[in-house]
């Protein structure tokens, strides 16, 4: 007996380092799920998304406007050739070939005004391209928010149903012993079919949700999307002159319009200045048939256009240049006005959203908690009936799943309020707890 304990111990020795190693094997060793964070989302967004590719490629487009409308006109050169002569002169009376090279000098300046006319358009278009971010970032923060609600109501939907199931099977023992009557068994199935129906509908905004998600991330639609990381409760103190000053500085509509002033002013004098002559120099160089040098002849001269002969032309383009300042000027002053409303309503909304989900968090859902807690003993005890349980524990249900949606609205409202401003709100944010 005792070498047999021997060896069944050198046996369990040599096989322990096995056991250990299957133990620590991928087969083995438990991981947490992926998750998905907002921000990866983000990331992936403001690298990924083509609709943002497009708005930066026109921004790129629009700054190589301003060399070119910085730079002098391109200077012209000709070549004039005798093709044929019909009369009977001398072989060096007229010049045979001669080159010709002209640069008109922008001495008015004009080309310098097109040029800042320019940068303010380009820096106008990197406006627009800041809008079509912030409005990507906006949709993104949405689509995980809608993501996370739906994750969130069908774990309350399942739990639900796991404790319909144990309802189901505690009435189904209580009719078989004769103290409840089978009504109550068919109104836990019944209950659980409109879960089940509650549940398919939460499934398929769950595809939308991620759908959308992929899209905006330049992804296939159908490409598998991580159940996101659990929203928090971010709380901040927001005031509304605050806010509507900061959107008055940072928000990309303000910011592009005022550059366009900018450039409607600066093709408003060039306008003007193109009532004054520019000249143009001039060098020709010219060969006579009969000499023996390449060249015969140099001369120069200057030329200069003459716009006084066309006045109504340049009288309109003044006009027109001057329109286009004054519309550029209404266009600030509205989105200035249309941004102080904005801001009003898009406080107003997340300030409802916010006192719904602390209402929610604070008094509601303790309160259906502990009603639905004490139903629950009742029933147990045969002192309230079947109905009054199912009752109890619907609003425990839909207690939860509105303090979730209410959550998801208000992150959404902060998000459309960070868009319509045109910056975030972390310098606003006070504490945030989950």
């Amino acid at each position: 007996m005792k070498y047999a304990f021997l060896f069944l111990l050198a046996g369990f020795a040599t096989l322990q380092p096995w056991l250990a190693a299957d133990a620590d094997s991928p087969t083995h060793r438990y991981t947490d799920p992926p998750t998905l964070s907002l921000e990866a989302v983000l990331r992936d967004v403001l690298a990924n998304n083509p609709s943002l590719k497009a708005a930066r490629a026109n921004w790129e487009a629009a700054k190589q406007r301003v060399p070119q409308a910085r730079a002098w006109d391109g200077p012209r050169g000709g070549f004039d050739t005798v093709a044929g002569r019909f009369v009977d002169v001398a072989r060096n009376s007229f010049t045979d070939q001669k080159l010709m090279l002209e640069q008109t000098v922008p001495v008015t300046g004009k080309n310098r005004l097109r040029g800042q006319a320019a940068e303010a358009e380009a820096i106008a278009a990197y406006q627009d391209m800041k809008r079509r971010e912030l409005d990507l970032i906006a949709k993104a923060k949405a689509a995980f928010y809608r993501l996370a609600n739906a994750n969130e109501q069908l774990r309350i939907i399942d739990s639900n149903l796991e404790l319909l199931r144990q309802f189901t099977r505690t009435t189904r023992s209580k009719y078989e012993a004769g103290t409840r009557p089978q009504s109550d068994v068919l109104t836990a199935e019944t209950e659980a079919s409109k879960l089940e129906e509650s549940r398919f509908d939460i499934i398929h905004q769950i595809s939308d949700a991620q759908s959308q998600l992929n899209v905006l991330m330049n992804r296939p639609a159908q490409s598998a999307v991580a159940n996101p990381i659990a929203l928090g409760f971010p709380e901040f103190h927001l005031q509304l002159i605050e806010l509507q000053s900061l959107a008055l500085t940072n928000r990309p509509e303000i910011l592009s319009a005022g550059r366009r002033i900018e450039a409607a002013k600066a093709r408003l004098e060039a306008a003007r200045r193109e009532w004054i002559p520019e000249p143009s120099l001039r060098v020709e160089a010219s060969r006579y048939n009969d000499a023996g040098q390449g060249i015969s002849e140099l001369s120069a001269g200057v030329s200069v256009n003459i716009p006084w002969l066309n006045r109504r032309k340049y009288k309109a383009a003044i006009e027109e240049a001057s329109q286009m300042k004054a519309s550029a000027e209404y266009e600030l002053e509205a989105a200035r006005n249309d941004t102080s409303g904005m801001v009003r309503d898009a406080l107003t909304k997340a300030e409802t959203y916010h006192h719904h989900t602390e209402l929610f968090r604070d008094r509601i859902l303790p309160l259906a908690r502990q009603s639905a807690s004490a139903t629950r003993l009742a029933y147990e005890t045969d002192k309230t009936s079947f109905l009054n349980l199912i009752e109890s524990q619907r609003t425990l249900q839909e207690a939860e799943g509105m303090y979730w949606s209410h959550l998801a609205d208000y992150l959404t409202a902060l998000a459309e309020l960070e868009s319509i401003i045109g910056t975030d709100l972390n310098h606003a944010r006070t504490h945030s707890h989950p």
